[in-house]
């Protein structure tokens, strides 16, 4: 049995016991395991599955805030009892020495002539708490004991002994406290040394709240078997609940494992809201975008393999029919070298579309957007016999990539001329306003059809096929353009009334070096015309 004391002045203090050493949990860090990833898959099991790890983490979370709260609870209220074990202990000296200061019989008034005496008078009177012990001593010896509440039958030798030296003569009147073990926990002690008439006395009290304390115990012991229920049941509540919210990510899972080349109509089903729903939108929207890229990848070789091949056809049967020594020797190598140019034509087109994904697509700098007209007008000229018109040119500087800007209108100039003939009017205008500046070719040729889409690549109207041979591009590449630059292309026109195209571009331009690929920037306004 190990004895802690100490002794004050007028005064009781308690040492608290020595804290114990926790040890610390060992942190998981570490460097990752360098087994392959099929024997960590296999490892790991059923925890691989995101539901599972929720639950686990929610269970262990929640395991551990009941176990650090219910271990709280009780230190807590071990404390409470603890300091309302000291109150009273020190609350039973108060009482001894004012007795002793006052030196006389409260019932009788009669002068107190020695400590046992107090002793005894004291004892009558007392009643002692539950768990409480009190010892006299007089003269180094035990006089009196009160251990009727006291859940010891004595109280342990050991702290008779440390005791009884402070009853012995020559000690001033002094306070002292401490603590003892026993085999029921820890009890706690105040005291109090004087001397009357030359005897020398020692009151010491003492507490062992060992029933408080079995009921603190107890009842960390139920707040914890309760607070395992609680959690099975909320775990049993969690499991499908988890379950529902990520139902999103199974399907995405499944519909992810479904999808191939040839088959991408699969969707996920959503019928929740949070992160799971919007992140299987997001795919469903990235399908969406996909399956989109793979239909404009078999059109785009469906329709260049068609368009490669009847050059190449023409190419090769004039060729092998060629005799250098006839007289249409000369007609036949023009025709191939048409269709050489035609060719060319629809690769150099191509590689427009397909470098819009690049980063340098554009690059922006100041165009006079007068003398850019004028340009045009004169390019424009020599391309085929129509009667040829400056609308407007207007006198302002603007900020564009001139070389794209030439190739969309240079493309609206050959659409028009495909669709018009000798001596139908080909008119070309730009205007600027505080907020966009804009370009436009117009025409009064066949007109605009309805119900096609304009500027989808490959898309051709009826009378366009009926009138040239072409790719389907042109237009592609115009809106392209103009999206590129921030921008849109509009059309206007009847059947048979001639049509109208306007590049239309705002005054900011985009971030040097930022190219937008076709069906990225603001929505074309058009309704339907000949492509060229």
């Amino acid at each position: 049995m190990h004895l802690r004391s100490s002794v004050t002045a007028r005064a009781g203090s308690r040492q608290p016991p020595s804290p114990g050493t926790a040890s610390s949990p060992a942190s998981p860090g570490g460097a990752p395991e360098s087994a392959p990833a099929r024997r960590r898959r296999a490892w790991l099991g059923p925890a691989r599955s995101t539901r599972v790890r929720i639950l686990l983490s929610f269970v262990v979370l929640v395991g551990l805030s009941t176990l650090a709260s219910s271990v709280a609870v009780g230190e807590v209220l071990t404390l409470r009892l603890e300091s309302r074990v000291d109150a009273s202990l020190r609350q039973e000296v108060l009482e001894l020495r004012a007795l002793v200061e006052d030196g006389r019989d409260p019932r009788t008034g009669s002068e107190l002539t020695s400590a046992a005496a107090l002793f005894d008078l004291y004892l009558s009177r007392n009643v002692a708490s539950p768990g409480e012990a009190v010892v006299t001593f007089v003269d180094g010896e035990v006089h009196r004991t009160d251990l009727a509440r006291f859940p010891l039958e004595q109280v342990p030798a050991e702290a008779l002994g440390a005791w009884q030296p402070q009853s012995l003569g020559g000690f001033r009147p002094v306070d002292g406290a401490g603590t003892y073990e026993t085999e029921h926990g820890t009890a706690r002690w105040n005291s109090h040394a004087f001397s009357i008439a030359g005897e020398d006395g020692l009151f010491v009290v003492t507490s062992l709240p060992s029933a408080e304390l079995a009921e603190i115990r107890e009842l960390g012991t139920w707040g914890l078997v309760v607070s395992l229920g609680v959690l099975a049941v909320a775990t049993a509540i969690a499991w499908p609940v988890a379950g529902r919210v990520l139902e999103p990510v199974r399907q995405l899972t499944e519909t992810a494992r479904s999808i191939s080349e040839s088959d991408m109509n699969h969707r996920v089903a959503v019928s929740t809201v949070g992160e799971a729903a919007d992140m299987a939108q997001s795919f469903n929207g990235m399908l969406d975008r996909l399956e989109a890229v793979l239909h404009a990848q078999r059109e785009f070789v469906r329709t260049a393999g068609h368009e490669m091949r009847d050059p190449l056809a023409i190419c090769r049967g004039h060729l092998e029919l060629l005799d250098p020594s006839a007289p249409d020797a000369e007609r036949t190598i023009a025709l191939v070298l048409d269709e050489l140019e035609r060719m060319s034509r629809l690769v150099g087109d191509l590689e427009i579309l397909a470098d819009a994904e690049q980063r340098d697509f554009l690059r922006p700098e100041p165009m006079a957007l007068d003398l850019f007209t004028h340009e045009v007008v004169a390019k424009a000229a020599v391309t085929a016999d129509r009667v040829w018109r400056l609308d407007a040119a207007a006198e302002d500087t603007v900020t564009a990539d001139r070389h794209r800007v030439t190739e969309a209108v240079m493309n609206l100039v050959h659409n028009a001329v495909m669709h018009t003939d000798v001596g139908d009017v080909v008119a070309i205008g730009s205007a600027s306003t505080d907020s966009e500046w804009r370009i436009w070719v117009r025409d009064t040729g066949i007109g605009l059809p309805d119900h096609v889409d304009l500027f989808a690549p490959y898309v051709r109207g009826e009378a366009a096929r009926s009138r040239y041979q072409g790719a389907g591009l042109g237009l592609a590449i115009v809106r392209l353009v103009a999206e590129s630059h921030g921008g849109r292309v509009m059309v206007e026109g009847l059947p048979g009334l001639g049509a109208t195209f306007t590049i239309v571009v705002p005054r900011d331009p985009p971030p040097e070096g930022a190219g937008a690929g076709a069906g990225q920037g603001p929505e074309t306004d058009s309704g339907g015309g000949p492509a060229g």
